[in-house]
């Protein structure tokens, strides 16, 4: 029987494989949404328009054969628009529920910032809690269920920040940014006559996902790595320029997503190196920056990364003895 390491790391380079198909020139992009997905979390795409956020959701969808959904997110929209409504059966006398875009695998929450706070607070539910409660009954949504919501950090306007406790929700924060010059140049030739998105097939089933998802939760933490995560979020609290830091929960994702990172690699165990470089994706967007440390235009990703220059970053073998 293959190690679940071996198995994982099989699993990851598969889909890294097919996705790169349609998202050109973006790896280390396609390996935080993978390992965004093996660890069961959702991610926050922040960025522009036009650098492939939607077809990133897309491709995903396609090569994980899963149900996809996208949500345009507006001011004027209800949260019963999100999570679906119950209607009146004139024939059976009986309530029917009718199911939301929420109520699918793969879901693209596009600008979720143009929503209303009570419209967002709709996502709260099925992004923790993996099920949706209308009219006091309970519907559970198919696993694997993954939110990729994006927003625009340059337009504010008609905007509604986040609320940190939405914030919270994402395992991770990504940008995808600009292509280079020749990954530019390959985007118009491979998009001459027809997009590469039509040709993307499944590479794996939902069952190998949700499988790959528990494989992860076995990869070895030891001990000094585990301190060495919970001293990364806690010093994120003490910082100077930090009115909140990251809670718990920002300790709970940076293990799981280090657990998913290692065994993409093949790897049974995690090494601080495989922390050290999530850290800023997992809590970056967990900060809540003192308004002066605003105006000297100091950001969450410039504090991580002084957080990761003060914690001591542990030595030794971090294999399970």
């Amino acid at each position: 029987m293959e190690s679940p390491k071996t198995n994982v790391k099989e699993f990851y380079e598969k889909l890294i494989k097919n996705l790169e198909s349609v998202i050109i020139g973006k790896k280390e992009v396609l390996d935080q949404v993978i390992i965004a997905l093996l660890s069961q979390g959702h991610l926050l795409i922040d960025d522009v328009p036009g650098v492939g956020k939607t077809m990133l959701a897309k491709a995903l969808a396609k090569s994980l054969g899963c149900s996809f959904n996208r949500i345009q997110f507006t001011p004027d929209m209800l949260p019963s628009d999100v999570t679906g409504v119950s209607i009146f059966n004139q024939n059976s006398r009986e309530f029917e529920f009718r199911p939301g875009p929420i109520i699918s695998q793969i879901v693209l929450a596009d600008e979720i910032n143009r929503a209303t706070p009570k419209t967002q607070s709709a996502l709260l539910e099925s992004m923790e809690e993996r099920q949706v409660t209308v009219d006091g009954l309970t519907h559970r949504i198919p696993k694997p269920f993954m939110v990729l919501a994006t927003q625009n950090p340059i337009e504010y306007e008609g905007t509604f920040p986040l609320p940190e406790a939405q914030l919270d929700r994402f395992i991770m924060r990504i940008r995808i940014g600009y292509p280079t010059f020749a990954n530019e140049i390959e985007i118009l030739e491979l998009q001459q006559l027809r997009h590469p998105i039509e040709d993307i097939k499944s590479v794996v089933t939902s069952e190998e996902i949700v499988l790959m998802q528990e494989e992860i939760k076995w990869v070895y933490v030891s001990a000094p790595v585990k301190r060495y995560i919970v001293e990364l979020t806690r010093a994120t609290r003490d910082h100077n320029d930090v009115y909140l830091g990251a809670s718990p929960r920002g300790s709970l994702s940076l293990f799981r997503v280090s657990q998913a990172k290692a065994a993409a690699l093949g790897r049974d165990y995690v090494l601080p190196d495989d922390v050290k470089g999530l850290a800023k994706f997992v809590l970056g967007h967990r900060l809540v920056i003192h308004p002066s440390a605003r105006l000297k235009n100091l950001t969450s990703d410039q504090i991580i990364g002084e957080v990761l220059l003060q914690v001591h970053v542990p030595g030794g073998d971090f294999r399970e003895n």
